[in-house]
């Protein structure tokens, strides 16, 4: 296999709250032979700004995503919720600014910027990265990565030959978890009814832990478990595909 150039997006959120998601995405790739390239002037996609109106600022962050990234060979984030904001909404920011150069812009760089399970399987062809994890583990397919941008089984392919695991089925696994983004802060009773009912399907698992592709969901989850003193812990993707029989990362 010919190594591609990567430039990682890492996401604010995973820069701010949770690294190890992006050292793991790199130790991960380099593992499969591939070449990763971080740019640190990136920064936030402006999901959240355009989630709550602020159009203007969002624009900004889209054009400069663009100019960040738009000469990449390939773009590869550990975030379903990001991906899909390029997929889906930079277009239509793009319009709604009436800027036509932009939109051919983000057109032209959106079909290389992949969500890292469909990467992974869908653009590498690979299922099986030499992980190897030995926990019992529940897997939570996140809104975005499966309604937005489709990668379907993606991640339990990837998870189903990690050596050592125990993967359980998730009861509700297609229910969201209640994040949503702003939305669990614009609707905090609702939100946390839908993270009662995501716990109760994963403390039902008797599994050790529960996995996501996109950290802003683990950490709702998270946080709802700790609160539980469940003692199931949350893990992304990466952390669980990075690790193996030598070093377990998560």
């Amino acid at each position: 296999m010919t190594p591609l150039t990567i430039d990682l997006f890492l996401t604010c959120v995973n820069d701010a709250l949770f690294p190890a998601t992006g050292q793991a995405t790199v130790r991960l790739l380099e593992r499969l032979g591939q070449r990763v390239n971080f740019n640190p002037a990136q920064t936030c996609c402006g999901q959240m700004h355009l989630n709550t109106g602020y159009r203007d600022e969002a624009l900004k962050l889209v054009r400069k995503f663009v100019r960040d990234f738009g000469d990449a060979e390939v773009v590869v984030t550990p975030s379903g919720s990001c991906a899909a904001m390029v997929h889906e909404l930079y277009p239509e920011a793009a319009k709604w600014a009436g800027d036509e150069e932009l939109l051919r812009e983000v057109e032209t760089l959106a079909p290389r910027v992949f969500e890292l399970s469909e990467f992974l399987v869908n653009k590498l062809g690979v299922t099986d990265v030499g992980a190897y994890y030995p926990h019992r583990v529940t897997y939570h397919p996140t809104c975005h990565a499966m309604r937005s941008l489709r990668v379907g089984d993606a991640p339990l392919r990837l998870l189903q030959h990690v050596r050592g695991m125990t993967l359980i089925e998730l009861g509700g696994a297609n229910e969201c978890c209640g994040f949503g983004g702003t939305f669990a802060v614009k609707n905090p009773d609702v939100s946390a009814a839908m993270l009662t009912d995501k716990a109760r399907h994963i403390l039902d698992t008797g599994a050790e832990a529960c996995t996501a592709g996109d950290n802003s969901c683990l950490l709702h989850i998270g946080g709802g478990l700790h609160r539980l003193r469940s003692g199931t812990r949350t893990v992304h993707l990466a952390e669980i595909l990075a690790s193996t029989e030598g070093e377990v990362y998560a």
